[in-house]
């Protein structure tokens, strides 16, 4: 699977309406960022753990956006604002009695108008509905979400085989040119031990394990040996699917690390060669198991 993904979905019940964008990026754990409503009881809540089942690694935002169509709000009288407004209307009435001054009847379309007798609500009081078909929703965005990064991490694993199988064909190219110089490392080594002992007071052997010692460390067998282990691992790896970046990642720094002591042990231009071009896949390599699950 590939951590890089992207899902778009809407919806509607009711007045409601929604859209939402699922998307993510590579990243070393799993970073979960869900932006809701939070007047949705149990909504954030009801996402984090749907992503949190199918999602093993990435840095992952979900925005979610709900509205109400114009005109759906609920509307009711406020009964304290009301009972006050009649009081003050009927206190007004008796002062211009009073002064006998005669006013005009108040109609109930005017004494609605005034602010605050009538309250608009633009929220459901119970979501429970709401919430429900959210999820729903979220559960078939997870499912296109998942397509796609099933489909980038198909196509990383046939990158990832290519590289392999050039990394496969550049260490035969290694073990051929170590096979090579073994001979001319062998007359190296000879006529060393020759300067050495001539004319020199110092024990034979010593000087044999010495350059014994200086063999070994040239020797580049357990090198090729180790890295075509870490091919057939590497190999393991991407067949078996699932959340297998972490490991893939730890086994590219293998690989880096065995191209490396390659390179300095060569003592051969055909070997070092070969060497750097294994350590430029190996990076290429690297670079493309970033992406992986």
């Amino acid at each position: 699977m590939s951590m890089t993904g992207f899902a778009s979905a809407t919806g509607a019940l009711g007045p409601w309406s929604w859209s939402a964008e699922l998307r993510s990026v590579n990243g070393k754990g799993l970073d979960l960022r869900v932006r809701a409503p939070d007047w949705v009881e149990g909504l954030e809540h009801g996402l984090r753990a749907a992503l949190s089942a199918k999602i093993k690694r990435g840095n992952v935002t979900l925005n979610v956006r709900v509205s109400r169509e114009e005109g759906a709000a609920t509307t009711a009288v406020a009964p304290a604002q009301l009972e006050a407004v009649l009081s003050a209307i009927s206190d007004i009435e008796a002062a211009a009695m009073d002064k006998g001054v005669s006013l005009a009847p108040s109609t109930a379309t005017q004494i609605a108008g005034l602010r605050g007798v009538l309250e608009t609500s633009t929220e459901a009081e119970d979501t429970t509905g709401l919430r429900a078909a959210l999820l729903a929703d979220a559960e078939a965005l997870l499912t296109a979400f998942s397509d796609m990064r099933a489909r980038e991490g198909t196509a990383l694993a046939e990158v990832l085989a290519d590289q392999l199988n050039k990394v496969e064909e550049t260490l035969a190219r290694a073990s051929t040119a170590a096979a090579a110089r073994a001979p001319r490392m062998e007359e190296t080594l000879k006529r060393n031990l020759a300067r050495v002992l001539e004319g020199a007071d110092a024990d034979p052997d010593r000087i044999a394990q010495e350059l014994a010692l200086i063999a070994t460390r040239a020797d580049v067998t357990e090198e090729i040996d180790r890295l075509r282990t870490h091919i057939g691992a590497a190999r393991d790896l991407i067949g078996a699917g699932g959340a297998v970046g972490r490991k893939l990642d730890f086994l590219m720094q293998e690989f880096m690390r065995e191209a490396n002591t390659l390179c300095s042990k060569a003592q051969d231009s055909h070997l070092t060669q070969a060497g750097l071009d294994l350590k430029v896949l190996i990076d290429q390599m690297r670079e493309q198991v970033q992406n992986v699950e």
